[in-house]
């Protein structure tokens, strides 16, 4: 898998340009999955992930295959249904989770009805399940600035996040960071998300943050070092599944997050902390 990996990136212009961007994304969004798995979020993010697709049809419609403009018009798309479902939330007895499902499968229907009017399918297809091996410079510009971006603003709010999401009670009594900290994390969240969408498409872009993240919680504990595992998985079935489209001729997107999900499997089983082998198997008692 090394050599044929390694042959690849060095013959072809395009997967490199592909490696590049999606080692991007992964560096940019494991480190948020791992506070959205911790915070029991990850449904929501998935949610909120669809609801990128209303604002890029806009852009789409309006742009064509415009990255800025799609970026925007996701982003816009999002923070309005995240927005919209924590006030409707607070007006009605309907839970946020319940208004953000029915806002998500809204936007879903909303954004495949818009970006149907030009009657192009190939171009439905791409936005929804992502075109990683088309991405040129203008998109790996996009994707590597906006991982940096994250990752350094991730790095300013790390630790009033982390005490957020540990004892919020106690934030409050000593600082009013925690709740900026918070709406931060969540445009960050949203920011990644619509990059993500650029390489992964919407429907594949939230694989990016939870899928690593969730395995790294099956080696590690602490919250840095479930970052670390985190990226170096995401990076990880980012080169597996580049490599393995390539050569059975299989679509960019879809490999990558089923190395992921590869990668996942593997841990639930093998993995030293909380795997089903190290949780279950008969376990040697200590002689007398």
């Amino acid at each position: 898998m090394t050599g044929l990996s390694i042959s690849a990136f060095h013959e072809y212009a395009f997967m490199r340009h592909a490696l590049a961007g999606s080692l991007a994304v992964s560096i940019g969004c494991a480190p948020l999955g791992v506070f959205l798995v911790l915070r029991r979020l990850s449904l929501a993010s998935d949610a909120v992930a669809h609801a990128l697709l209303p604002g890029i049809a806009v852009g789409y419609l309006l742009a064509g295959f415009s990255i800025f403009a799609m970026l925007v018009g996701g982003i816009v798309s999002a923070m309005v249904v995240a927005l919209t479902a924590g006030l409707i939330s607070r007006l009605t007895i309907l839970k946020e989770d319940a208004n953000l499902a029915a806002l998500y499968l809204g936007s879903l229907a909303l954004g495949v009805l818009l970006i149907s009017l030009r009657e192009n399918r190939v171009d439905l297809h791409s936005i929804l399940f992502g075109s990683v091996l088309a991405i040129g410079d203008s998109g790996l510009l996009l994707l590597v600035s906006v991982a940096s971006i994250s990752l350094l603003v991730l790095a300013a709010i790390y630790r009033p996040l982390l005490l957020e999401f540990a004892d919020p009670s106690f934030l409050r009594q000593i600082s009013r960071s925690g709740m900026v900290a918070y709406f931060v994390f969540i445009v960050l969240v949203v920011v990644n998300l619509a990059s993500a969408s650029q390489a992964q498409g919407t429907l594949l872009a939230i694989s990016a943050m939870i899928m690593p993240a969730a395995t790294a919680r099956f080696w590690v504990a602490s919250v840095g070092s479930m970052i670390g595992v985190a990226m170096f998985i995401g990076c990880a079935s980012s080169v597996v599944g580049l490599t393995v489209s390539l050569y059975l001729n299989i679509p960019a997107g879809p490999a990558i997050v089923m190395a992921a999900v590869i990668f996942y499997l593997l841990s639930l089983v093998f993995g030293s902390r909380e795997g089903l082998l190290a949780r279950y198997a008969p376990r040697r008692h200590l002689a007398a």
